[in-house]
């Protein structure tokens, strides 16, 4: 401003002070640094208006530095500080704490200008957890001045924001978000501890939940004979909200595999079935499921063209097998409870080993309860001298007695058993020999009980038997099935066919209804090397009872 040019200088330095006492510096033209300012100009040699500048200059200095101190807890007074600061610069160039006040007052303007970006974007839902938005203007805030109370408290709703929206999205079961907001969350302070813990073990408790829930549901569906489907439905909604490789997801996917394969059994499992009297029927065991190469390759020492060619065939359901051959025991309980009168006793004859010979020639009188001589079996010997149709008689029985379905094995069910996973040219490999107790074979030191030998036998082996031994005697294979590959030969469902050209793939028995020469398969006690192959097979009239062949049954599950 101005002063007039008949001014009295005296009364306008006395409005000067005075505004000075009232502490109004610069806010109009009546404040104190714009009147002394015209009283300067009015009168350079002026010393008392000097002096009174001087003053405000000091006072306004002053106000600046408590301005700017406020701003360390209330940016409100930022504009205010500007002021003061700029007017202080004006009236003090010169000092050294102008600048540094300036500096500050800058500082504060950035940090004010970053939490309010901040705060926009927090309100506009950009978090910032990629690097922009909200985060990062609350982080750029912070370097600024790491404890400024507005940025800590934007950085704290950003985190309180991701924590929300994972517990949101855990609500809605789609954890993989969830564990995204977390970790965001979690990044916004680099730790996990607070609030991100809580949150993180709130929604670890809410899936672990959900998988023990749909854990139970599956596991009553399988109980369900229609319940598998519905059973990997669950199991499918499991694995999409369970963490890769979840123990319950895991257990529960083998649990359903096994109820694919095995329904409610599992491999290897050993059981029995009661028949309607109380009685138990023979033992059992389960058959994992899988493929075998079934048949000889050209390449097979002793192979025959029946045995050809060698082709691949998938179980894709386990099935259960006898342990053993039927005995005579089990067998016994049949007849006398059907009535029944198996081929070769309403025949009167059958075939059996003559010692005094060595042959084997008909024999009346030989029948089910005869051993491979013709002298009475005893209850635990593999029944012998049955028909491939009293075999069937038999499962019929027992399947209406046990409400199971029994039937023969099919000829790749046999072999597939045999091999027991081996693909070896004999049940247990290549080697030229049966290893020890492995089975009853014809061997060079078996000896008959008149002091006979076999000219065609394994060398240098012997079991201690000269005809079958009782069931079950020797060791089982890796499946826990016994005398598959000796002791005596038995009977499969199947129809004799010359050669395996359009054989089933699926393992099913090769039947043609009507046929009359049915297939026999494993070796046997009086077989030679080549009879002992896991490949050989031999057809035999459906009628045709004999000391060397018996049976053993399957059953689904």
């Amino acid at each position: 401003m101005e002063l007039p040019a008949d001014a009295d200088l005296a009364e306008w330095r006395a409005r000067a002070d005075a505004a000075l006492a009232e502490g109004r510096l610069f806010e109009d033209g009546n404040a104190a640094i714009p009147l002394y300012l015209a009283l300067r100009r009015a009168d350079p040699d002026d010393r008392a208006s000097q002096r009174g500048l001087q003053r405000a200059g000091a006072r306004v200095v002053a106000e600046a530095r408590a301005a700017v101190a406020a701003l360390d807890t209330d940016d409100a007074g930022l504009a205010r500080a500007e002021e003061l600061v700029a007017v202080a610069r004006a009236l003090r160039p010169d000092d050294a704490a102008v600048p540094a006040l300036q500096r500050r007052v800058e500082s504060a303007r950035r940090l004010s200008a970053l939490n309010r970006a901040g705060e926009e974007d927090l309100r506009a839902g950009r978090l910032g957890e990629q690097g922009n938005g909200a985060l990062a203007y609350f982080r750029d805030a912070l370097v600024i001045r790491a404890d400024d109370p507005r940025a800590l408290q934007g950085r704290a709703a950003v985190e309180s924001a991701a924590i929300g929206r994972a517990e949101q999205a855990a609500a809605a079961l789609e954890f993989a978000t969830a564990a995204h907001w977390l970790d965001s969350a979690q990044a916004v302070r680099e730790d996990d501890a607070g609030a991100v813990a809580d949150a993180r073990a709130r929604i670890a408790a809410a899936r672990a939940a959900r998988i023990a829930a749909l854990r139970d549901a599956a596991l009553h569906d399988l109980v369900r004979p229609d319940g598998l489907r519905d059973a990997r439905g669950r199991l499918a909604a499991m694995l999409e909200i369970a963490e890769p490789g979840d123990a319950v997801a895991a257990q529960l996917r083998e649990r359903i595999d096994l109820a694919t394969h095995y329904g409610a059994f599992r491999p290897g499992q050993v059981f029995t079935d009661a028949l309607a009297n109380g009685s138990r029927g023979p033992q059992m065991v389960v058959v994992p499921h899988g493929a075998f190469r079934m048949g000889a390759l050209d390449t097979e020492p002793g192979a025959a063209d029946p045995e050809k060619p060698a082709h691949y065939v998938r179980f894709d359901r386990g099935f259960a097998m006898s342990l053993t051959e039927v005995t005579v025991a089990e067998f016994g309980r049949f007849v006398a409870a059907a009535g029944a009168r198996p081929r070769a006793t309403r025949r009167g004859n059958s075939i059996v080993y003559d010692e005094r010979s060595g042959n084997f020639a008909r024999r009346s009188g030989a029948d089910w309860r005869s051993a491979y001589d013709g002298r009475p079996a005893a209850p635990g010997d593999p029944v012998l001298h049955v028909s491939v149709r009293d075999a069937e008689a038999y499962a019929a029985w027992l399947s209406a007695e046990t409400g199971r379905y029994y039937r023969l094995p099919s000829e790749a069910e046999f072999e597939y058993a045999l091999r027991a996973g081996n693909d070896g040219r004999f049940p247990w490999g290549d080697a030229g020999v049966p290893p020890e107790g492995s089975g009853n074979f014809a061997g060079g030191n078996d000896v008959s009980p008149s002091g006979r030998t076999w000219n065609n036998a394994f060398v240098g082996f012997g079991d201690g038997y000269w005809g079958p031994a009782p069931a079950g005697r020797f060791s089982a294979n890796a499946w826990g099935l016994h005398d598959l590959s000796g002791n005596v030969s038995e009977w499969v469902a199947d129809c004799w066919h010359a050669s395996y050209r359009r054989a089933p793939a699926d393992g099913a028995a090769w039947f043609n209804p009507g046929c009359r020469s049915r297939v026999v398969r494993g070796g046997v006690w009086s077989g030679s090397p080549a009879q002992t192959r896991s490949a050989w097979r031999a057809p035999m009239d459906s009628d045709m009872t004999s000391a060397r062949v018996g049976f053993r049954l399957v059953r689904g599950i």
